[in-house]
């Protein structure tokens, strides 16, 4: 849905409704001008009809559920008193990580077109065994998977079209909690759009969180040295902790609990990224991120997209994003790191960075850069030589974000069909349409004549009625004259 000058219809407003947990009789004010928006682009006559859903996502989960209560409760009570949209108590909610990677999903590959049937002879398919028993594999178009850093938490999702074989009791279970299987299409019996997809959230692993986890322990092992060996580092200007993932030469100093440490950049990537790879949380020999349980991914035939940080450490300095090529980016960002801080700056007075790079993205783009390609391919063991990641910020011009999965979800009952059939469906419905059209007119021009042979029935038998009346009264006359005429 595009508005008048031709731009997307969207509307966003921070902060996030967590904020108001300690006065959540305010929720619904602070929701007025969204749904303002909303109706405002919504023709009036239809409001009844459309369905209103509330989800809330992360910030909400972090509250006690006393308060996310009270937050719902309040626009439960008072969004209908303002707003006529088809909304209930079942329609505002807190959604898990699970359901928001999820609906993260089905948007993309909405806009995508990747719930589309296959055409004869396309390349990008995967053959797809379903639940159901005896029943052979379906040949369908290959779906994305995403990956999204944001500034706290990290997500990845995508399907998982084969059969899993699991090592261990113990692991199928802790890889229940993060698969899901739903069916997009619109007869819950047909296995057509059944799709399975794995989804986790690791909070704590998104760029800015990584960052302060970084900041402390950096702290706690520079003090402990200090009591240990008798030396001052970081203590002061003079001796400053040097730090390989800040650029080269900028100085920075970092606070907790009333300790202060003084750091020095020192711009050396490939230390930066084995400063940052204990972080990852793989312990005990584990290959996964946080020795968390990963579905198998089929890198020979699979494609993803990065958004947020991902798309922000390519593009927002570097100036490389689109498509993913890990050695071209290792050889951007270890340049970048060994700049001096002085050059950096006034490059970003020259504008000679895309327009949301800002000092922050400046100082602390030497460590995402290393923390997402260590996630990436350290994490979640993406090789280096893998060729279908792109990372985006928008796809065909669209911010692609939860919410719009949220909807396809939540009226999932849509026509996800052949566009063969569809084209048939939809000139056949065009065909019931006019037929309709025509009967409708016909029936009122049968009623039309009916009325008219009706009326004209009615108004012939007050003619002969009168004329009857006017041969009654000649014949009345006629027998007075003759009465007369014997009278005298």
């Amino acid at each position: 849905m595009r508005a008048q000058d031709r731009t997307p219809v969207v509307k966003k407003i921070k902060p996030g409704i967590s904020t108001l947990a300690l006065t959540p009789d305010k929720a619904s004010d602070y929701l007025q001008p969204l749904l303002s928006f909303a109706a405002a682009h919504i023709p009036k006559k239809k409001h009844r009809e459309t369905p209103l859903y509330i989800l809330c996502t992360a910030g909400m989960r972090l509250l006690p559920e006393s308060q996310q209560a009270a937050i719902l409760e309040d626009l439960v009570t008072d969004v209908p008193a303002e707003f006529d949209f088809l909304f209930s108590s079942s329609h505002a909610e807190v959604i898990s990580g699970k359901q928001e990677g999820v609906y993260a999903w089905i948007g993309i590959n909405f806009v995508l077109g990747r719930f589309d049937h296959a055409e004869e002879g396309e390349e990008a398919v995967v053959e797809v065994t379903t639940g159901g028993q005896n029943q052979e594999p379906i040949s369908r178009r290959r779906t994305v998977g995403i990956i999204d850093m944001g500034g706290a938490s990290l997500q990845i999702a995508y399907e998982v079209p084969s059969a899993i074989s699991f090592s261990s009791p113990e692991q199928e279970e802790a890889a229940k909690s993060l698969l899901a299987e739903f069916n997009l299409g619109c007869d819950v019996e047909h296995t057509q759009h059944v799709y399975r997809v794995y989804v986790t959230t690791f909070l704590g692993f998104g760029g800015n969180m990584a960052r302060q986890r970084y900041e402390d322990d950096l702290i706690n092992n520079t003090l402990t040295k200090n009591r240990l060996t008798g030396e001052q580092m970081g203590m002061g200007e003079a001796t400053p902790y040097l730090d390989p993932c800040l650029p080269r030469g900028l100085s920075e100093t970092v606070q907790r609990d009333g300790h202060r440490v003084f750091l020095r950049g020192q711009g050396d990537w490939p230390r930066c990224q084995g400063a940052v790879r204990p972080f990852l949380g793989q312990p005990n020999g584990t290959v996964s991120l946080r020795g968390v349980y990963q579905a198998p991914i089929n890198f020979h035939n699979s494609e993803f997209y990065g958004f947020s940080e991902f798309y922000y450490c390519t593009e927002d300095v570097l100036r490389i994003g689109g498509q993913y090529d890990s050695f071209k980016y290792s050889k951007a960002a270890t340049d970048y790191c060994a700049t001096e801080w002085t050059t950096l700056k006034q490059r970003l007075d020259s504008k000679l960075y895309s327009t949301q790079a800002d000092l922050s993205r400046l100082k602390y783009q030497c460590f995402k850069s290393a923390w997402m390609y260590e996630v990436l391919h350290s994490g979640f063991r993406f090789p280096q030589d893998y060729p279908s990641l792109k990372t985006a910020q928008l796809v065909y011009d669209k911010e692609v974000q939860w919410t719009l999965g949220a909807m396809l979800f939540k009226t999932r009952f849509m026509p996800l069909r052949d566009r063969q059939q569809e084209a048939f469906r939809q000139s056949h419905s065009s065909w019931l349409r006019v037929s309709f059209v025509y009967n409708h007119y016909l029936f009122f021009a049968c009623i039309l004549v009916v009325l008219l042979a009706i009326l004209l029935y009615i108004l012939r038998l007050r003619r002969i009625h009168q004329r009857e009346l006017r041969q009654a009264e000649a014949l009345d006359l006629l027998w007075a004259e003759e009465g007369e005429v014997l009278i005298a």
